[in-house]
């Protein structure tokens, strides 16, 4: 999803539902809560389902992008509707956090997901991850011929041989880590050849087709794309396998998709069952289970076994609360890049 600073309007009035909740125990004369949701949509549809079903809460989705939620949500301050805030990455969750906007999140719900998955304040928890992956033409491409970092695609030989989708939301996440851990002169330097050497298309999806189709060689995506494709009928993926730059490189920068109460919420106690439940056995296994192919974070909890087990990733160590999205941003328009 791209990133988006532009205000959405207001959000529509709740939507009541009157129903038994065994968590909460005032559930049945509650309206139920409401999530505004920037994480895949058939995704927080299955996490709601199964939350209902085993408390009565009812749970009405509002489907949107990162950023226009957080900017709307510092928008509507202490008036908005909403209860609940899910991303796919965590810098819309680090600008609302830093507008003092969410509640603290129950204890028992931190003490579900390690302290690598979850904001430093204790006032957001990771729900889900995603990897950085360079999705490359197996034709084309073998091993030797990959990338061992990903600042080696600012090098000249790479020049109009890979892409991405420098517009949306997981791209700038990205580039957000390597801003972190390379500091912002190397970033406003890698950021100038990939402006020079790359091609830009709109969504990773797109962006991985255009690898299958011979366009390109290669694209920095996450990894689920391709995964998802080769569950269906592997058309868009079927010339493309995945690398993985391990070795705390940037390009193994592991995204945390974020959950967090907010501060205003009049449903406090079932928004927070909500993401204890998500972060907890019930919600994880819809990962595990599920065709979405992100990562669980649970302690304890296993991931799709499809996927390369995230301990084997080698991703750098980033702490999520110091992702600035603005920084980004501003750099990656002076790049012209966005």
């Amino acid at each position: 999803m791209a990133f988006s600073f532009s205000h959405l309007t207001g959000a529509l009035a709740l939507a009541a539902g009157l129903a038994v909740a065994p968590m909460v125990a005032n559930a049945a004369d509650s309206e139920g809560i409401v999530v505004y949701n920037a994480q895949h949509e058939t995704l927080t549809q299955a996490w709601a389902d199964g939350f209902t079903k085993e408390t009565g809460i009812k749970v009405t989705i509002r489907n949107g992008s990162d950023m226009q939620f957080a900017n709307q949500i510092i928008q509507e301050g202490a008036a908005s509707p909403a209860d609940v805030y899910l991303t796919e990455n965590s810098p819309g969750m680090t600008l609302v956090d830093a507008n003092k906007l969410f509640a603290p999140v129950d204890a028992a719900t931190l003490g579900q997901v390690p302290d690598t998955f979850k904001s430093a304040d204790g006032n957001w928890v990771g729900v889900a991850a995603r990897s950085t992956v360079f999705a490359y033409d197996k034709t084309k491409l073998k091993e030797g011929d990959l990338p061992k970092s990903m600042l080696d695609l600012a090098d000249a030989k790479w020049k109009g041989r890979w892409g991405a989708s420098p517009a949306g939301a997981d791209f700038q996440a990205i580039v957000s880590a390597f801003l972190e851990l390379k500091g912002e002169d190397a970033t406003r330097a890698w950021l100038k050849a990939m402006k020079a050497n790359a091609s830009f298309y709109k969504g990773n999806s797109v962006a991985m087709k255009a690898v299958n189709a011979g366009e390109i060689e290669g694209a920095v995506i996450y990894h689920y794309y391709w995964f998802g494709d080769q569950a269906k009928t592997g058309e868009n993926s079927k010339n493309v396998a995945l690398h993985y730059f391990k070795n705390q490189d940037p390009g193994a920068f592991v995204s945390i998709s974020g959950g967090a109460v907010l501060a205003s919420s009049q449903h406090q106690k079932e928004a927070q069952a909500f993401l204890k439940w998500i972060t907890g056995k019930g919600g994880q296994a819809v990962l595990r289970d599920g065709d979405s192919y992100e990562y669980a974070v649970g302690i304890g909890d296993a991931s799709n076994p499809k996927l390369v087990p995230l301990t084997d990733l080698q991703a750098p160590k980033v702490e999520p609360s110091k992702l600035n999205s603005k920084k980004v941003t501003d750099l990656m328009t002076e790049a012209g890049l966005i």
